[in-house]
């Protein structure tokens, strides 16, 4: 069904016309819907990275909250700074340090979730038409949040060892060669969302170098660092750069989202500018927050406790990646070392988002990989979440995705006017990522 657009705008919107041209790049998912239906408990919802957050005992928030009420109640129901709560910061040096970062505590700007730094950076850097470089695939809602200011999202290709620096060199090259101005590179270098690999040390140099040599600022997004399973991921980017490196932490995943508490610690100049955008955004990030974690980081066993989660994640991992190569041995998969996802590439002339709704109606959801890029890539795969379903579930629900990708297959292979389609049987469990991503 279809609207008129007239001068007083649609006969659903009659302010369709007032809006700012930005709000053309504000887009609701394009399979929110199916989620509203994925959310049914019957449903074994493979695509959302909630963490875990029933393996934090309540006893250890419940506690905090008694003794922040008991000596902090009125600060902490009253304002903040814009730059946040100062014994916050203090504890967040102490988490970084964890990644190989030393900084000051005046350098760190508490923000409403990292989702939200990425937002105040984004808008203070972005003119229409300026260029992102953003990793292929990417994080969803950091494409919603460049779209929104109207930047040129341009991706760079990963393979195993993560972002491809002469990639990204023949990206920065030709792009400066059509005039183009390039603000930042977007990157997740720790077990990326979504394809789940892991940036390697020398490609962490590498690529700081090439950025230092164009005068592109990295933007550091790094939710997952500190959830590996085995050993942990090479230091962050920002231990070895501060003047070119913009880092985003969250409290999210390793203690809980409902907090809504992340950071950003920035250059001197730009963490000024920070502070000034986030006051007039929030005014001041919740105090009440804020004083919760930094009582829970003084009390709590909290190194203990992302070590459980550690365990949790990992368990999850190797019953989702058992359940692929049982039921699903055809295809290909990224094997992560750390953090919430699994990427999975179908044979290349198969559609994630068309399968979509047959996979709800088999009660199963996945994300599919065209959510992960802003030019309609990613068609063929799809990004499987292990953080939050119990491994029984996790291999209940790959054995119902493996009923709609084998039908989808005996499908096409039907209705093929040629012979039937040929798939090359991949070994189980292959660790590199699929071939578009690299």
């Amino acid at each position: 069904m279809t609207h008129d657009v007239t001068n007083d705008g649609t006969n659903l919107d009659p302010w369709y016309n007032s809006y700012a041209d930005r709000t053309a790049g504000l887009s609701a998912s394009e399979v929110r819907a199916l989620f509203a239906v994925a959310s049914r408990p019957e449903v074994v919802s493979l695509a959302g990275g909630m963490p875990f957050v029933a393996a934090l005992p309540p006893e250890l928030i419940a506690d905090a909250f008694e003794r922040v009420m008991a000596t902090q109640g009125l600060q902490a129901l009253q304002y903040s700074s814009g730059q946040g709560v100062q014994s916050l910061r203090e504890r967040i040096l102490e988490v970084m340090e964890l990644e190989g970062i030393r900084a000051s505590v005046d350098d760190v700007v508490v923000t409403t979730g990292s989702q939200h730094a990425l937002e105040l950076v984004t808008k203070l850097f972005i003119n229409p038409g300026d260029v992102v470089l953003a990793e292929g695939p990417s994080y969803v809602t950091a494409m919603v949040v460049f779209n929104s200011f109207q930047a040129d999202i341009n991706h760079v290709p990963m393979d195993e060892h993560g972002l491809i620096p002469e990639a990204l060199r023949q990206a920065i090259a030709r792009l400066t060669a059509a005039g183009k101005t390039i603000k930042f590179l977007y990157t997740i270098p720790s077990f990326s969302n979504p394809a789940g690999v892991t940036l390697s040390w020398e490609r962490r140099l590498e690529i700081l170098e090439i950025c230092h040599s164009n005068d592109i600022l990295v933007l550091e997004d790094n939710p997952y660092g500190l959830l590996y399973f085995d050993t942990p991921p090479p230091q962050a980017m920002r231990s070895v750069d501060e003047d070119g490196v913009v880092y985003l932490g969250t409290f999210s995943k390793t203690l809980a989202p409902g907090f809504r508490v992340g950071w950003a610690l920035a250059p001197h100049a730009i963490r000024e500018k920070l502070i000034l955008a986030n006051e007039a955004a929030v005014l001041s990030p919740s105090t009440f927050g804020q004083l919760m974690i930094s009582e829970y980081l003084n009390t709590a066993d909290w190194k203990a406790q992302i070590n459980t989660f550690r365990t949790i994640y990992r368990e999850r991992r190797d019953a989702m990646l058992a359940a692929l190569a049982e039921y699903l041995p055809q295809l290909s998969w990224t094997v992560p070392r750390g953090g919430f996802y699994v990427w999975v590439t179908l044979p290349d002339y198969m559609d994630s988002k068309a399968m979509l709704p047959r996979a709800i109606k088999e009660l199963v959801a996945y994300t599919p990989g065209t959510a992960f890029y802003a030019d309609g890539s990613g068609r063929n795969n799809i990004r499987l979440s292990f953080c939050y379903p119990t491994p029984e579930f996790i291999r209940e629900g790959i054995r119902r995705l493996s009923v709609v990708v084998n039908g989808e297959l005996d499908l096409l292979n039907t209705f093929s006017q040629t012979s039937p389609l040929a798939t090359i049987p991949l070994r189980q469990g292959i660790a590199s990522p699929p071939a578009n991503i690299g």
